[in-house]
């Protein structure tokens, strides 16, 4: 049960500093009058050091509260140059930790003062100066700030980065980068925006620690700075680069007919293309769904015939006739009567039954397939996205599994504020990619044990379903996944579907919310974290004068401490976070106030 002195408000004027000066005082007038006056020595001396001792005691109390009252009033910015950060890393780095800048768990503690600051007005106790800066700064003073560290092995639950555009998210994403670059893991950033300090200061790091060859370059808008990368090339099953493309296609539910056909195409094409010895890449898949996959097919029926059938030319020579020299017709026609009895090809059999399709329906059913094959296609994606791997190629030529294999640091920006259709089709095509690599490292085993960080800005500009995948499945592959957004209602918006967007969240263990100016997003982050019982004290004064009896004068004091059920971090405290300023619910059930410093 309460009692009305356990309870002690922070924010109270700092009474003990006149105390200590009147038990100063009353040691010196004691020193005093035992020299003036017949007082006995020691115990003038020994009552003297006695106020000296309690006056000691008071100003320890009163520079305490001191300290307290005047660290809410901080409000500068700190900064952190590419040495101190590198330095930092491998300090952390040897305790197997991650430093998130500086600040302090946030308790039941923190929160009361919180309260009662609150509840006691933040003019009336910190002045209204403290109402003119950006941000509500005082909250960081609530408590002495240190390092925030955490245990490396919390980082494979993957983690979700929320905040109001212009509040820190990619400046938190420089420190994340950094550390993982000094730790010699591969990092794979991927960037919407484009932003220009975050490829930059990934490429500083590198440089600072003499490797600047482990960073590479993707920017469409800058085509002869950008090296290239191939999403189609890593595949264990075929079936694979179908289903990679297929998941771009916008459906509404999970069996969409026009999904399924353009699986179905793509998937013959491919088998096609891998039978006739060709590596499929997104031109050649373009270029036989728009125009038909007329030539592939003969192609690989003649390929077809020649290993399997002997004496196939003098065989098929009377179908030629009797086509009048179509041969395509022909070939066709060899093959259903007398080729599939005794060399059936499954392939042959798909691409057939694609080439026979009524065109007009055929054009329907891929009408928003063939959009997103032309957007990763498109001018200068044709040689960034589908590029020759062959050797004396004039740009640096790269794929996901290389990149993780090499522990390289791969920046990817995509422009999506000149054009977001593309840019978002091709972060969606890289994390199919990605998702693909997740797969064969948890299927078959790793070459090597160090994890893969994926760090994704501006999220919901570019999550699919395979993006879930990779945050549901990936954390045994090794990949740590980092992901940013504005609002949870992001997720919803891009994936057209409400529990789709809740998966994302449920598969993150690590929340980090700066500044959120969303309602909904307010509510989830604080709704996650337990109820506290916050203190309040209740001061009451009253009078009265009897009316009827005269001279008759009565008043009454009352103190009353009260406890009521309370938000450990209120949802509308999250709008008023400062910049760089932010409340973490880590793995584990920490939670912690934190603050960034800016790397430059």
């Amino acid at each position: 049960m309460l009692e009305t002195h356990d309870f002690d408000n922070p924010w109270r004027k700092v009474y003990e500093w006149p105390m200590t000066a009147n038990w100063l005082a009353a040691s010196a007038l004691t020193l005093a009058v035992t020299k003036t006056l017949p007082v006995p020595t020691r115990f003038g001396v020994a009552t003297s050091l006695l106020c000296a001792g309690l006056g000691a005691y008071r100003a320890k109390q009163a520079w305490k509260r001191s300290q307290d009252t005047t660290r809410v009033r901080l409000a500068e910015k700190q900064f952190i140059d590419i040495p101190g950060m590198i330095d930092r890393a491998r300090q952390v780095q040897g305790k197997g930790s991650l430093w998130l800048g500086k600040g302090f768990q946030w308790t039941d503690i923190e929160a009361s003062r919180m309260h009662a600051l609150i509840n006691g007005g933040l003019a009336a106790q910190l002045g209204k100066d403290a109402l003119h800066k950006d941000g509500a700064y005082w909250l960081h003073g609530l408590a002495k700030e240190e390092d925030i560290e955490l245990d490396l092995s919390m980082l494979e639950g993957h983690t979700l980065i929320v905040g109001a555009t212009g509040v820190g998210k990619t400046r938190l994403f420089d420190l994340l980068i950094a550390q993982a670059i000094v730790r010699g893991e591969p990092v794979i950033i991927i960037d919407p925006k484009g932003d220009h300090g975050l490829a930059e200061n990934a490429r500083r790091v590198c440089e600072a620690l003499g490797q600047s060859d482990r960073f590479i370059y993707f920017h469409p808008a800058h085509p002869d700075k950008s090296a290239c990368i191939d999403p189609l090339r890593n595949w264990n099953r075929k079936t694979e680069l179908a289903s990679r493309i297929a998941a771009l296609i916008p459906s509404e539910t999970g069996a969409d007919p026009f999904t399924a056909f353009g699986w179905k195409v793509l998937n013959d094409i491919v088998n096609g293309l891998i039978a006739t010895g060709q590596r499929p890449n997104l031109v050649q898949l373009r270029r036989y769904i728009e125009g038909g996959p007329d030539d592939l097919l003969l192609k690989a029926l003649r390929l077809h015939f020649k290993t399997r059938v002997p004496d196939w030319e003098s065989r098929v020579s009377s179908f030629v006739k009797q086509f009048k020299g179509n041969q395509l017709l022909a070939y066709i026609t060899f093959y259903k009567e007398i080729v599939i009895h005794d060399a059936q090809s499954v392939d042959l059999d798909g691409l057939i039954s694609t080439y026979e399709h009524n065109r007009e329906h055929f054009q329907k059913m891929v009408a928003s397939l063939i959009p997103i094959l032309s957007m990763l296609t498109s001018d200068p994606l044709t040689e960034l996205l589908s590029p020759d791997f062959e050797p004396g190629h004039d740009k640096p030529v790269t794929d996901m599994a290389r990149v993780i294999r090499s522990d390289k640091v791969l920046y990817t920006g995509l422009d999506n504020l000149a054009d977001a259709t593309v840019g978002s089709a091709i972060g969606s095509i890289l994390l199919a990619d990605l998702t693909a690599v997740a797969g064969d490292r948890y299927n078959y085993g790793v070459e090597s044990r160090k994890p893969i960080n994926v760090f994704v800005d501006e999220a919901a500009e570019v999550i699919n379903q395979p993006t879930i995948q990779l945050l549901n499945k990936g954390r045994g592959a090794g990949f740590r996944m980092f992901i940013a957004t504005q609002t949870f209602a992001d997720f919803a918006a891009r994936l057209g579907d409400e529990s789709k967007a809740r998966q994302v969240l449920a598969n993150t263990n690590n929340k980090i919310a700066l500044r959120v100016l969303d309602a909904e997003t307010q509510k989830y982050i604080a709704d996650g974290i337990p109820k506290i019982k916050a203190r309040t004290m209740m001061i009451r004064y009253g009078h009265n004068v009897d009316s009827n009896i005269h001279d008759t004068y009565t008043a009454s004091y009352q103190e009353q401490a009260t406890e009521e059920e309370a938000d450990l971090i209120p949802p509308a405290i999250l709008s008023e976070l400062a910049p760089l300023h932010y409340f973490a619910r880590l793995s584990g059930g920490r939670t912690v106030k934190g603050r960034l410093s800016i790397l430059r």
